[in-house]
């Protein structure tokens, strides 16, 4: 299969390219650096580099690669997680902005399917259980939570407002391992080190991760499956009060803190508490009947 990976230098893009020629599909890599097409050509991806917000040349670039699926992973994010509030309106514009070009374009060019990135963390479900396909964003969450639920809400509508095009929402848990933030010497791991990350209240917010290479897996298997919504999370939903000493540990860091909610809102916000507090886990049995999936468990949980 013909396939067109936006985003292709950020965290999954090296790992789903990877994945992608290893089950015999040819690729077409977009970037905006030289440097980073260099790289894509050395994992014997073809590569363009390419403004996401230029819609011309991504109309042009799209025509040219004879892609059958487009993959839009589009972000704009920091190499430390206490930089997001500065990127957050870029990755917005980029994923809005840039996505929308990409996604008018695949249209025009006769795209089959388009498989965008999406949220399975920021979804609401009731309390004490787990969030499905069919639960929607948060967009009623603390003010940057609530941001970020409405930018995702707004992908998935886009992405199943034509019936032009298979549409297949990625929602992916949060990636852990290698060049991801909750990797040993990475962002998160850092601030444990630091003590920067408490466990906030009674720790009650649940977090789906999902190991970057598993993740990648998921989406090559979703190709030629049916269009949807997938939760792409492991099958480790952990409240924080459970995994973040375990992550701590895992990493050789120091037992995280404990504070109170308010404590924790006075000095870093309350999206800093809802996430610690509020955050819905999510169940990928869809994922693993339909795409035949099998993640690994979450690695710190049995160190």
């Amino acid at each position: 299969m013909r396939v067109f990976v936006a985003g292709a230098s950020g965290a999954i893009g090296e790992p789903l390219i990877a994945e992608l020629l290893k089950q015999g599909h040819s690729v077409v890599g977009m970037t905006t650096s030289a440097e980073r097409a260099k790289n894509l050509e050395g994992q014997r991806a073809e590569a363009a580099i390419v403004d996401a917000f230029d819609a011309a040349a991504v109309g042009a670039a799209l025509r040219r690669s004879k892609a059958e699926v487009v993959i839009d992973e589009l972000t704009s994010l920091p190499k430390e997680q206490s930089d997001m509030p500065k990127y957050a309106a870029g990755d917005r514009k980029l994923r809005i902005e840039g996505g929308g070009n990409l996604f008018r374009a695949a249209i025009a060019s006769g795209v089959r399917r388009y498989l965008q990135q999406s949220s399975g963390f920021f979804l609401k479900a009731a309390k004490g259980a787990l969030a499905d396909e069919s639960s929607p964003l948060d967009v009623n969450a603390s003010p940057s939570v609530a941001a970020s639920a409405q930018t995702y809400t707004e992908l998935e509508a886009r992405l199943f407002s034509s019936n032009a095009i298979e549409g297949v929402a990625l929602r992916y848990g949060f990636f852990y391992g290698p060049k991801t933030w909750y990797y040993p010497g990475e962002a998160a791991a850092k601030m444990v080190m630091r003590q920067q990350n408490p466990v906030v209240g009674k720790g009650e917010g649940v977090s789906s991760f999902v190991h970057i290479n598993d993740a990648a897996i998921a989406t090559v298997a979703s190709l030629a499956a049916e269009p949807g919504v997938y939760n792409m999370v492991d099958d480790d939903p952990s409240p924080q009060a459970v995994w973040l000493p375990a992550f701590a540990k895992f990493v050789g860091a120091p037992k995280p803190p404990h504070m109170s909610e308010a404590e924790v809102s006075a000095i870093a916000g309350e999206d800093v508490v809802y996430y610690a507090t509020k955050l819905s886990g999510a169940s990928n049995a869809k994922a693993k009947r339909v795409l035949g999936w099998n993640p690994r468990r979450l690695e710190w949980l049995d160190k």
